[in-house]
């Protein structure tokens, strides 16, 4: 596995941000899609974007504060709005009111806090003249009869966006993570692959910044049976955690990343109140974890770019969480031990860590592992852990057994402990 990928593996846990016009309407990132608006309806959103209150800095700390690594913002989203100042258009930033190149302040932003940098770049763009429309499976235009035999050089587009990319790598500094979303495949089009000229595009990113790290949708759906990295570094499952991290056709495991929102929007939505506990937001980054995978969890900054305070608040939560419990995230992978019915494993060498999710009856039991143990401490305060054969277990030689001296585990979302192994 390349360096670059496993640094990436380390950090385990990121911020995704989704921004653009499509906050003002509330309704979520697809909705000139959804409701089928044309250039025209659309366009009283770029002229009423206002970005003077953004405060990208105020981003990165939240990120920072909830113990993300890395942070990833919507550069460019399917109704081809840019946050970047492009050469190649006038739909963007810091031709709206407030006039900023929302990229740049968020690179520096991420820098400042010691943050990893990503940037996000839709393939999809319902608003350049030559992307495809009459027939396109998103398009909002796309049962227009108007449109059915409107002249198009698909070729132009490639070039555009290929370019846009070549923007986003040669202005901002050194960009760590780039995340394209997305190809499809279906009966009237194949928008994967070469079709976008993957081959060559990810060789111009690979000269212009050596050490970045793609994800998978250049090439194919991500959600198919057995994905492959031709294009790319990891696999990004979408709004659900694989039953065994994600496998090619041979069984092998892949790199991935599972991107999850924390309401049920990308976009900001303003009726959207659906939202994850810090507790699930907790226990799904320690389920992937312990199956070597990343979390990125996703926020819909509103129409001022301000984070919802619900969202604030959760972040906020599993950040106290991660600062105390850190150790068995970052670096950690799958176990040696199987899944216990309790909760889950995460492992770092000889540190074996036990996510207790489940107080259940008596002792917590760790099968098979009597005599592996040279020393247990919970990670929440570092006191130590009671690791003793029970009185009603005197003929047991191959379990240990965890004596926890309350009816509730100290933590309720997910009490971490700390187990060294021989």
């Amino acid at each position: 596995m390349e360096e670059r990928v496993k640094a990436f593996l380390n950090d385990r846990f990121g911020m995704f941000i989704h921004w653009g016009l499509y906050a003002i309407p509330a309704r979520g990132e697809w909705v000139q899609s959804y409701e089928r608006m044309d250039a025209e309806t659309y366009r009283k959103y770029y002229d009423a974007f206002d970005s003077t209150d953004c405060n990208p800095r105020e981003w990165a700390k939240l990120a920072k504060e909830a113990g993300m690594k890395y942070a990833v913002l919507t550069a460019k989203h399917h109704d081809g709005f840019c946050l970047f100042d492009s050469k190649l258009t006038d739909f963007s930033s810091v031709h709206t009111k407030g006039g900023r190149d929302l990229v740049r302040e968020f690179v520096e932003a991420c820098r400042a806090e010691g943050i990893k940098v990503g940037l996000y770049y839709s393939l999809l763009d319902w608003h350049h003249p030559d992307y495809p429309v009459y027939h396109d499976k998103q398009h909002p235009m796309r049962d227009n009869e108007a449109y059915r035999d409107k002249p198009q050089n698909f070729q132009n587009y490639v070039r555009y966006f290929h370019e846009q990319v070549r923007e986003l790598l040669t202005n901002y500094g050194k960009i760590d993570l780039l995340w394209f979303d997305f190809s499809y495949q279906d009966s009237v089009n194949d928008m994967s692959g070469e079709k976008w000229e993957a081959g060559k595009l990810v060789k111009m990113v690979r000269e212009l910044q050596p050490d970045i790290v793609l994800n998978d949708r250049l090439g194919g759906h991500t959600g198919s049976i057995f994905p492959t990295l031709q294009y790319g570094d990891f696999v990004s499952p979408e709004q659900y955690l694989p039953k065994h991290g994600m496998l090619d056709a041979n069984g092998e495991a892949l790199p991935w990343e599972a991107c999850i929102t924390l309401n049920n929007n990308w976009g900001y939505c303003f009726a959207d109140r659906g939202y994850k506990q810090p507790k699930d937001v907790i226990r799904a980054l320690v389920e992937c974890v312990s199956k070597n995978g990343n979390l990125i969890v996703n926020v819909g900054p509103d129409a001022r770019g301000e984070i919802p305070e619900e969202s604030v608040r959760i972040l906020r939560e599993v950040g106290q969480w991660m600062r105390k419990n850190g150790d068995s995230i970052y670096g950690c992978c799958a176990a040696d031990f199987e899944k216990p019915e309790w909760g889950r494993f995460t492992q770092n060498g000889k540190k074996l860590y036990a996510h207790i999710f489940e107080r259940g009856i008596g002792p917590v039991f760790l099968e098979g592992m009597s005599g592996k143990i040279r020393s247990a401490r919970y990670l929440h305060d570092l006191s130590e852990a009671d690791i003793r054969l029970p009185w009603n277990q005197p003929d047991n030689r191959t379990d240990a057994f965890l004596n926890l001296h309350a009816n509730r585990l100290p933590d309720e979302r997910d009490t971490v402990v700390e187990l060294t192994l021989v």
